[in-house]
């Protein structure tokens, strides 16, 4: 039997850190990059007698992430301890929400390959991340700074059947959130990363096999090979009449395979009871209310909306609003161009290419909306060519001139007199006979090549219509 004879079944456990300042619990920091342990105080390190006080702003923060992701909100909700042993959880236990998550009954669309889908959102619950463990000198240390950070855990209903949905489902979460403005969903620091609960079945079947969970997946490519691995693992098994084992397992990427780690827990395995020291969650309709409108315009709406209102591609209107800060970008620079499509153009070809050469974040765009608008303003009215375009561009860039005052300073207007261009014309027919000989002998392409030594001629500046026209007049 092939592997196409089964199916992939595939459930995501989303983990979010929240952009709060303070931890859920105290008031210690929760900025990246500290030394180990100086980002943690008695309540967080779970010392005997402290008292933990819910970080109000969290819960505001999985609320606007959960109205984001169509979920229903819980008026009433609580928190659980979750019982294990590890030596990240100095408490013994993770406060988190077992019955009663804030949010449920969610769904979010995906698109791969044309076809629409949409993935159920089973929960969204608020609890603390555990410290981080490093293994090293023969022996493993931990850093407790990250101990007692905000997190909210996405779950999603096992509607996954490969790894291009896994990979598009976080995509949009990541964009989803970065809207809404709860996290910075920065996945090499840790703040965005899943667990991907995996099965497989023969084509056909209902019921689910035995899953294995890959954790703490913080890399698109990593999830995307952990997936194919996995599941051609599990099919080998099953092949060769093998069981598959209920574990968790992790992704060692210097080999390109999945590894076990430690034998699967159950729910009943954590004996979650309801957190004593901790009040229930009350939030009020007007209060869900308010954090809905509060909430921007999201990347579905936006997308939607460029192609009506900006007449560009679904494609490029895609491309644009996976970052917020792209987004804003663009329809700052649009309210002062004339054309909004080659604004569109300016960004996807030019400032995407720049911004990955050179390692910048897109929250850090070297040029300004307003410089980019006068940009394409210049070469709409025939100021400059396309060409010379991407000089002024290279100029402006890090730079706060203009790009009139780069065309003005560097003598870059557009050459669009007829007679100083026909006199260019008949030079550079006279100087190239055989691409002559080509075009009225039906190479219609050859034009080109003189187009080419115009252009050349002028360094750029010549207008490109009136020389196609002009070289066209004088062939006939």
């Amino acid at each position: 039997m092939s592997y196409a004879d089964y199916e992939v079944v595939i459930g995501l456990e989303v983990h979010s850190e929240l952009k709060t300042k303070s931890k859920i619990y105290c008031s210690c920091s929760t900025e990246f990059g500290g030394e180990p342990n100086t980002h943690c105080c008695p309540i967080c390190m779970g010392m005997p007698g402290t008292l933990p006080v819910l970080n109000e702003k969290v819960v505001e923060f999985a609320i606007r992430a959960g109205l984001a992701t169509n979920c229903k909100i819980q008026g009433h909700s609580k928190q659980d301890r979750k019982n294990y042993f590890y030596p990240d959880l100095p408490k013994a236990y993770q406060v988190s929400q077992f019955d009663l998550p804030l949010c449920y009954n969610g769904d979010v669309e995906i698109e791969v390959n044309g076809n629409k889908k949409n993935i159920g959102i089973t929960r969204i619950h608020i609890e603390e991340d555990a410290g981080k463990l490093i293994h090293e000198y023969g022996g493993t240390l931990v850093d407790y700074n990250r101990c007692g950070v905000p997190l909210i855990e996405i779950v999603t209903e096992p509607d996954f059947r490969s790894s291009e949905e896994v990979r598009t489902f976080m995509e949009k979460i990541r964009s989803v959130l970065l809207y809404a403005d709860v996290s910075d969903c920065k996945m090499n620091e840790g703040s965005l990363r899943c667990d991907i609960n995996l099965s497989i079945r023969k084509k056909g079947e209902k019921e689910l096999g035995t899953r294995t969970e890959m954790k703490n997946m913080n890399s698109f490519n990593f999830a995307v090979k952990a997936i194919e691995y996995e599941a051609k693992r599990q099919i080998r098994l099953i092949e060769r009449g093998e069981k598959i084992v209920q574990e968790t397992r992790r992704w060692d990427e210097s080999r390109n395979v999945t590894v076990s780690m430690r034998s699967k827990e159950e729910a009943h395995d954590y004996r979650y009871f309801p957190e004593p020291d901790l009040m229930p969650i009350v939030t009020s309709d007007d209060k869900i209310e308010a954090i809905r409108k509060s909430l921007p315009e999201l990347p579905d709406s936006r997308r939607i909306r460029y192609v009506t209102e900006y007449n560009i591609t679904d494609y490029d209107a895609s491309l644009l609003i996976a970052s917020r800060n792209m987004a804003d970008y663009f329809e700052e620079a649009v309210k002062q161009a004339k054309n909004s499509k080659a604004v569109a153009n300016w960004i996807i070809t030019e400032i995407f290419s720049r911004l990955n050469e050179e390692e910048k974040e897109e929250a850090r765009i070297p040029l300004a909306p307003l410089q980019l608008a006068e940009l394409v303003n210049l070469i709409e009215s025939g100021t400059i060519s396309n060409s010379i375009g991407k000089t002024v561009f290279a100029e402006c860039w890090g730079s706060d001139k203009s790009p009139s005052q780069v065309v003005s300073e560097k003598g870059l207007t557009q050459i669009n007199d007829d007679s100083q261009l026909k006199a260019l014309a008949k030079e550079v027919i006279e100087a190239n006979p055989k691409a002559v000989l080509d075009y009225k002998g039906g190479k219609q392409a050859a034009i080109g090549a003189l187009v080419g030594q115009m252009m050349k001629a002028t360094k750029g500046q010549a207008n490109p219509k009136i020389v196609n026209g002009l070289l066209r007049d004088l062939l006939q």
